[in-house]
């Protein structure tokens, strides 16, 4: 079992190790940290890494890693460790490869370590990276006098805001050889400080140009500069003269706002750098370095590139071989060149390492996001970081029954019918067109020089490259396809021809023989035909290879970061990974996705909160309950909205909010709303500063009315007010009051609900994994609202404090009697659900079981159980086993509809409905670990045995059913 922590700097790695005695009391095997390398100064994720080969000292340093595993070690916990190989964070200040290449460009040792296009379609760019960092235009910026020249260890730099960037220094005469009479006359012509000055000026002069790639000359170019930098430092200290001339220089380079021409000197010299500055809006498309996603500060990395591979892994390396890391999480692998050939090379560091030292391989998951019925590639890996399994245990709770009337109700309210394919559809486009269209123009360049390569292709034209292409990327159907080279898989050749089909289909009217030279593109292997084909396979490798890049971000800011945004019939299926289209799943579907994972990933993860989640496990869990009962829902929203609609403003263009966004307010009000009643009428200003701050982010992922690109200031401002009236107002006590009553009738279901997602994600075939904080309940909205500081103190109080039930429930030679106090307990633990020891209790039997018996849970058989009587649908229940180990987990769903008024605990609930059980578990007798309660079968004349659920869901609303040690002892396996 995993737990995650997000490490920062208010969560260092002394505060993870305080927390070690307690995650090992709780139960879990394996701490799961955030990336915990040298990222950007003040980074609360760490996914903007700035060093691979530097802990980060801002979590605490080398020193507090070490006291961070040392103590895991002696708690017998392994360390997960989340690492990212696809980019970096580009402060110049902290990352020294960034640095390098903007004083260096092409010319920088570490030029190729990055992915620059450093012959882009812009001409004014060759050579030169896009620096897309100013808040105005750059014109503006610079005749503001924002950008500033200063002279600091030996160098010039340039200085914009908290910017720092380093100056080509062979230019620095430029500036320091301006106006050197007053220099001279001061030191005189015979001045030793005179001749060195001048030397130096000489020295820099003579650089190689930045623009050179020699190896020799690179290597003149790093040595040179450095001992010029030395040299000048020195003399500029030893010599007030210079360093007045020095000051003197750089203040006349500096110009005076209000004074244009005065900025020309400075304006040449910013034009003869290895960079370009820019405003931030230019990114989208110009920059020609390739980014996470859309976030200019984090620069992809050519790990293909052997180099890069072994610079950015050797610490992690090294970790792996001192046994420090038991695991990796790999962030984003899509965005690798090719992720198959990383795995393989990964693997075979870490093999080695491991066989030098007679340990265990380390664990490697991949944060790989799969899509309908797409498999995760044949990788050397243990599987994914878990949101396959965090779709299909929530799409179980979830009531297919009332898909088409949960769609009506939305489509009612927000006045239009759409679906989910057009506007995943319509979003795709619109990245494509605006945050990654720089991305796009350097693909539909690549394959425009192919189609001029060949005779059948030539007159296709750019223009028609790109509307083509920006449809079948708009329609590709999964996050990318892992060609290669050599033959192309069917599951690749089937994604492109279907993304190519579904283009042609929406499209008609374009020339269709422009989609099949797309798709020979795009599956390199799949020739067309031409007696020149063969030179251009390494060419048509490259670009299908860089369109698999190009794709996975267009799927995850399409989607996830705008489509999620935008349909909203049952939001808590808008999750990572999943698709609303998919409206559930039938207990069916999970069983058959739990054998897949026990036959091909069983080192999957299993996660029903993650750092990136859209919300957390519980408010999804609430949200699921509104499909049980629709007409409670709608009547709840109507009513809301007729009670609310003063707190909407009317714009030119409409009001705010509109109706999509109002409805998506209110779901995320069910879901966020405390497990506790509110304080009379008044809500707690936290929960409303809460909800501001998501639906702030919200409307700008929509990208409807506003965007982070283009913010729509009005409406935002209007939505704002919308929040703060609806929930704060001074006629908002009655809304406050009508959603207290609508919470107060289905949060009992949804805490049932909640319980029973837990228990099966800890019974399921895979490695349970555990959000920080989650043990208790986890009511989050999307990032930051789920990163919030955890309250540690509590969880440890309350683990000790429910430690002796704890024992007891897990005594196998307690009485009677001392089973019976045990269940009391715990159904007063139930009872009191609101406060979240029910969860913790849960979650601390359920993982201190796993931990007892790990053989069961990885590699134990899994048997999903018949289920009879009048409560059927209402039941998931399966039986693990392992040698002679057997667990039974049996949990409720969908109990609004089943017990609407109370908590499905008894036979009053449950009446006939019996777990039927297989023959050779018939004859054992279980203990539940939640009660203590020791509960045997039913056999018939005939030898079939049952048990009825009452009489197992009778204190507690879920169980896990372990076989007794008294009956289990010498009894045959159970399959």
């Amino acid at each position: 079992m995993t737990y995650r922590l997000q490490l920062h700097g208010g969560f260092t790695l002394d505060a993870a190790r305080e927390l070690v005695p307690y995650l090992a009391a709780l139960g879990v095997t394996d701490c799961y940290c955030s990336p915990v390398f040298r990222a950007a100064p003040g980074s609360m994720h760490g996914y903007d890494v700035s060093r691979h080969t530097e802990i980060n000292p801002e979590i605490g340093g080398e020193a507090a890693f070490a006291d961070f595993s040392s103590a895991l070690q002696r708690e017998h916990l392994g360390l997960m460790l989340d690492f990212v190989p696809n980019h970096m964070g580009i402060d110049p200040e902290t990352n020294n490869w960034w640095r390098d290449v903007l004083e260096n460009g092409p010319s920088s040792p570490f030029a190729q370590y990055f992915d620059i296009d450093w012959d882009p379609l812009k001409p004014e760019l060759k050579d030169r990276v896009l620096l897309p960092i100013l808040g105005d235009q750059y014109g503006d910026t610079l005749e503001r006098g924002l950008l500033t020249v200063a002279f600091a260890h030996g160098a010039l730099v340039l200085h914009y805001g908290d910017h720092v960037l380093p100056l080509n220094p062979r230019k620095t005469p430029l500036v320091l050889g301006h106006d050197l009479g007053p220099l001279e006359s001061a030191l005189g012509g015979d001045s030793p400080a005179l001749r060195e000055f001048l030397s130096i000026l000489t020295a820099l002069r003579n650089l190689p140009a930045y623009t050179r790639r020699d190896a020799d000359e690179i290597l003149e170019r790093q040595r040179e500069k450095e001992v010029a930098r030395e040299r000048l430092a020195r003399l500029a200290e030893s010599d007030p003269a210079v360093r007045e001339h020095i000051a003197g220089a750089v203040a006349a380079l500096n110009g005076r706002p209000g004074d244009p021409a005065s900025f020309d000197r400075l304006h040449d010299l910013l034009e003869q750098q290895p960079y370009r500055l820019a405003s931030w809006r230019t990114a989208a498309d110009e920059i020609n370095y390739r980014r996470f996603f859309d976030i200019n500060q984090l620069a992809g990395l050519r790990v293909e590139d052997r180099r890069v591979f072994d610079e950015i892994h050797r610490l992690v390396l090294a970790l792996v071989a001192s046994g420090q890391i038991t695991g990796l999480r790999l962030d984003h692998i899509d965005g690798l060149f090719d992720p198959a050939a990383y795995l393989q090379r990964l693997n075979a560091g870490a093999a080695t390492l491991a066989s030098a030292r007679c340990a265990p391989r380390i664990a490697i998951v991949v944060e790989k996001i799969l899509s309908g019925a797409e498999r995760l590639p044949d990788w050397p890996v243990a599987g994914t970081t878990g949101y396959t399994f965090l779709n299909d245990v929530n799409g179980v709770f979830v009531d297919r029954r009332h898909a088409q009337q949960m769609r009506r109700i939305y489509a009612r309210f927000i006045g239009r019918t759409e679906s989910f394919a057009h506007v995943m559809y319509e979003c795709k486009r619109l990245i494509v067109s605006t945050a990654l269209s720089s991305e796009f123009q350097v693909l539909v360049h690549a394959i425009n020089r192919l189609s001029e390569a060949h005779r059948r292709s030539r007159d296709f034209t750019a223009g028609s490259i790109g509307r083509a292409l920006r449809e079948v990327v708009a329609c590709f159907p999964v996050y990318r396809t892992y060609v290669t080279g050599g033959t192309v898989t069917a599951g690749d050749a089937a994604t492109v021809a279907a993304a190519i089909a579904d283009a042609r289909r929406r499209n008609p009217a374009m020339e269709s023989s422009i989609f099949d030279f797309l798709q020979s593109v795009l599956l390199p292997s799949i020739g067309d035909g031409g007696s020149d084909a063969e030179p251009l396979a390494a060419a048509r490798l490259d670009v299908a290879m860089r369109f698999q890049q190009y794709t996975a971000p267009v799927q995850a800011k399409g989607i996830e970061d705008t489509a999620f945004y935008r349909y909203h019939p049952l939001v808590s299926l808008n999750e990572v990974g999943g698709d609303p289209r998919r409206f559930g799943r039938t207990v069916t579907e999970f069983h058959e996705a739990n054998r897949e994972r026990l036959r091909c990933w069983r080192g999957e993860m299993l996660a029903t909160a993650t750092h990136d989640t859209k919300r957390g496990e519980d408010a999804r869990a609430r949200i699921n309950v509104l499909s049980e009962l629709p007409g409670a829902w709608q009547a709840a929203v109507q009513r809301w909205h007729r009670g609310n609609a003063a707190n909407r403003t009317r714009l030119s263009s409409g009001y705010a909010p509109d109706t999509n966004d109002e409805y998506l307010f209110y779901q995320a009000l069910v879901g966020a709303w405390p497990t506790t009643r509110a304080d009379g009428d008044q809500l707690d200003d936290a929960l409303v500063e809460r909800m501001a701050a998501f639906m702030h982010k919200a409307i700008k992922e929509a990208k409807t009315h506003s965007s982070w690109i283009t913010p729509n200031d009005e409406y935002e401002s209007a939505v704002q007010r919308f929040v703060w009236r609806t929930l704060a107002g001074a006629a908002a006590a009655g809304f406050v009051r009508d959603v207290q009553g609508f919470i107060d009738a289905i949060a009992p279901s949804a805490m049932v609900a909640s319980l029973a997602q837990l228990v099966l994600k800890i019974a399921s075939p895979g490695v349970a994994d555990f959000y920080q904080g989650t043990e208790l309940w986890d009511l989050s909205l999307v990032d930051p609202d789920n990163r919030r500081p955890v309250d540690f103190t509590q969880r440890r109080d309350w683990l000790a404090d429910i430690e002796p039930l704890l024992a007891a429930c897990s005594d196998a030679h307690a009485s009677a009697t001392e089973r019976s106090g045990s269940a009391d307990r715990v159904e007063t633990l139930v009872h009191a659900w609101p406060d979240g020891k029910i969860k913790l209790f849960v979650t601390a039997v359920g993982i201190r079981a796993r931990r007892a018996e790990p053989s069961l849970f990885l590699d134990g058989h899994y048997e999903p159980l018949s289920v009879e009587g009048i409560a059927t649908r209402h039941v998931i229940a399966f039986l693990r086993s392992h040698a002679d180990s057997a667990m039974i987990a049996i949990v409720p769903r969908l109990a609004a509809k089943l017990s609407p008024h109370r908590l499905p605990l008894g036979d009053e609930v449950w009446g006939d409905t019996r777990l039927v059980l297989p023959p050779a578990a018939g004859r054992l007798t279980f203990d539940d670990l939640f009660t203590g309660r020791r509960i045997a079968a039913d056999t018939d004349g005939t030898g079939r045995a049952t048990i009825p659920v009452g009489r197992i869901l009778t204190a507690c609303p879920v169980a896990l059913l372990r076989a007794s040690p008294a009956t289990r002892e010498g009894s045959p396996g159970t399959h």
